[in-house]
């Protein structure tokens, strides 16, 4: 089994972008290189990396807007933004964003090795302790897994593993509709209302071997999940 970290680099200037991954896979990192920001996403989808390294000026989607994009569906990858000194200014906006740190250009190799590798410690170190327990199931969020007894474990979507994670640490109070529509949809119109409905219903099947756990409608408001 490969205990190379797996990172997603998103880079629109080709020779750097490539400088950067031969580095990096020198050093034991599997790379994946993309030269915008579509490409980067698409990539983050396929490829399920374990940390982001993304430059900010890039075409078709800078990268300001497509950590935006991931922190929708994904609260717990490592985001490392790379800027042009002219950049710096809107280092604020970039951590406000859910951005962890950032290099400005130019930088050297060791220094970002070191910081992906302190990034990527601290994230495995927060994963391990967010195995919860709701009533007979054990929910694995880092993995994505819910477990009833001793059966074997169930996978979950990207989704369904975040709402039912806010739902978990939230429970008994009333998770607003509004505010998780927007945390993992990027908006809270009717379209994506319906949609959580419809992953409130596949979380309600799945967890339906204990009868004690409910998933209440609090009409007007949210959900709120009791054991």
């Amino acid at each position: 089994m490969s205990n190379k970290i797996k990172l997603l680099l998103a880079e629109d200037e080709a020779a750097l972008g490539q400088i950067i991954k031969e580095s990096l896979e020198t050093r034991d990192f599997e790379v994946v290189l993309c030269d915008n920001g579509e490409k980067a996403f698409q990539q983050y989808q396929s490829e399920t990396p374990e940390i982001l390294v993304l430059d900010v000026m890039m075409p078709k989607k800078d990268g300001f807007t497509l950590a935006k994009e991931i922190r929708a569906i994904d609260d717990t990858i490592p985001i490392i933004f790379l800027t042009a000194k002219s950049q710096t200014a809107n280092v604020v906006e970039g951590f406000a964003i859910g951005g962890n740190d950032y290099l400005k250009k130019p930088f050297s190799m060791e220094e970002l090795i070191v910081r992906i590798h302190n990034l990527v410690k601290r994230a495995k170190t927060q994963k391990t302790s967010k195995v919860l327990e709701i009533g007979n199931y054990k929910f694995d969020f880092p993995k994505q897994q819910l477990q009833f007894k001793q059966e074997a474990s169930v996978q979950l979507t990207h989704r369904e593993a975040h709402l039912l994670f806010h739902l978990v640490t939230n429970k008994n109070a009333v998770l607003d509709r509004s505010v998780i529509l927007n945390k993992l949809w990027g908006t809270d119109d009717f379209f994506t209302a319906r949609s959580m409905d419809v992953f409130i219903t596949k979380l309600r099947k799945k967890l339906k071997q204990d009868a004690a756990i409910q998933i209440i409608n609090v009409r007007g408001f949210g959900y709120k999940l009791t054991v």
